[in-house]
């Protein structure tokens, strides 16, 4: 029977690919049968806040992060999602503690953060305080060291008889990650035993769901199989590190990284883009891509504060990028030390901490969250409301509009020179961010400087 219910279950979700329906499903194990791509009810508001266990603090443990989420509670983070916690492997290690991504073993925890219990603690305390927890899971590699190498060689993949570390798949060229060995996914055992994996994670550890690296790397049958099976103990949610590949949303992720606005704020907050260039930008990502795909958005992560020094880079414009990302369609994420001004790089392989001595952006994350939450044409996918830009006689204002159940929330952010903006009605609506004490006249005619930004609300 038990064989019988899975073939249904892996029929009826290819049957209902790239599909979000809004029936509501049970969150915790044992799911009924879940079509593949729905959305968790939990994530249609939601935001993302990326959590570095390493560097988040001098001890960088679990426990110490654990006291960290009420005030998170109170910021209102919605999704924790915890990069590798995972031991990290010591042969061919790079710099002093290692890559997160070099994975030793996928069901134990590094022991430099605690213990497994101390894991299960911190899990359980971001539940009882509303949040949601997705880990950070890796693939498509591991260590050298990890048992599998040993165990079972035929699960990697070989080049004369030897084990590879990670090439791209598309072009075959070396990846330069020489600190991981490639694992085969022509191997239907090793496909198998790193569901199961996964699998501990969501029944032992009551994860929510997975954030899935490099995920363009491993096959889309195997994410397919993999995610259905996952579905079968908890309807989780899953992202994709990836941009380039929207059949991600036909076999079960529900959100992928938006790399490429990333770029196009940088150039925004530059002077190379114009208000124009990002419309024509905006129009080919969305074209892409289905109605519903949910692209996540960002200022920073770790890839790009390690190796960019984002959000720094941005200058006076992080504030009103970080505006765009929580506006525009898709979902935010903040990255840890982000509400904190995060203006230095924190090391990829070395023990580095955040700078917690003042948490200046506290207020301006707490009202982009309140503003999303309280808004229904800001919510994720096709719950939201899509774009219209708004028309204005400055060519260096990037505004426009989202709509949904009456609904309405309109932004204006100054790309250009101080300048004056006419806004039609604008005493019918809410200043809403930056503030609601923010009222510049109340009168139509409104003064921005550049860099400025506003959003109004209002229900029709």
């Amino acid at each position: 029977m038990k064989y019988l219910s899975y073939l249904l279950v892996l029929t009826l979700g290819i049957m209902s690919c790239g599909t979000q329906q809004q029936e509501e499903y049970p969150e915790n194990k044992p799911a009924e049968i879940i079509p593949l791509g729905t959305l968790p009810t939990w994530a249609t508001n939601a935001n993302i806040y990326e959590v570095n266990i390493r560097q988040y603090s001098e001890e960088g443990t679990f426990n110490e992060f654990t006291s960290q989420i009420p005030r998170l509670k109170g910021m209102g983070v919605d999704i924790l999602w915890l990069m590798p916690i995972y031991p990290i492997g010591v042969e061919k290690r790079k710099g002093s503690l290692g890559s997160y991504y070099s994975i030793k073993d996928y069901t134990a925890v590094n022991p430099q953060f605690g213990t497994m219990e101390d894991c299960k603690k911190m899990i359980a305390t971001a539940h009882e305080n509303g949040m949601k927890v997705i880990l950070d899971w890796v693939p498509n590699h591991t260590s050298w060291d990890h048992d599998w190498i040993t165990e079972h060689p035929d699960w990697y993949t070989h080049d004369n008889d030897t084990i590879t570390h990670p090439l791209d798949p598309n072009s075959g060229a070396p990846t330069g990650w020489t600190d991981v060995a490639d694992l085969n996914y022509d191997n239907p055992d090793m496909k198998q035993a790193m569901i199961e994996e996964m699998r501990f994670w969501v029944n032992e550890m009551d994860m929510d769901g997975f954030r899935c690296d490099v995920a363009g790397f491993v096959p889309n049958d195997f994410w397919k199989e993999c995610i259905t099976q996952l579905n079968q103990d908890k309807h989780v949610f899953m992202l994709s590190e990836w941009a380039d590949i929207p059949e991600h949303f036909d076999v079960g992720f529900h959100m992928n990284y938006n790399w490429a606005l990333k770029d196009v704020i940088r150039e925004l907050s530059e002077g190379k883009k114009t208000v124009a260039e990002f419309w024509d930008f905006y129009n080919k990502e969305k074209a892409r891509f289905k109605d519903g795909a949910i692209r996540m958005n960002f200022i920073t992560n770790h890839d790009e504060n390690s190796w960019h020094n984002f959000p720094a880079i941005l200058g006076e414009a992080e504030d009103a990028m970080a505006v765009l990302t929580y506006t525009i369609e898709g979902m935010p994420l903040i990255y840890s030390g982000q509400e904190a001004r995060l203006r230095d790089t924190v090391s990829f392989f070395h023990k580095d901490v955040f700078d917690w001595e003042d948490i200046p952006l506290n207020d301006f994350y707490t009202a982009l969250n309140q503003l999303k939450h309280d808004n229904a044409a800001l919510a994720n996918g096709k719950y939201g409301g899509s774009i219209t830009p708004i028309q204005l006689d400055n060519p260096n204002i990037l505004a426009f509009k989202r709509e949904k159940d009456k609904n309405v929330v309109e932004v204006y952010i100054n790309l250009g020179e101080k300048t004056t903006i006419t806004i039609p009605d604008f005493d019918k609506k809410k200043v809403t961010i930056p503030n609601p004490e923010y009222q510049p006249d109340m009168t139509q005619d409104v003064e921005m400087p550049q860099w400025d930004y506003l959003v109004l609300t209002s229900n029709t």
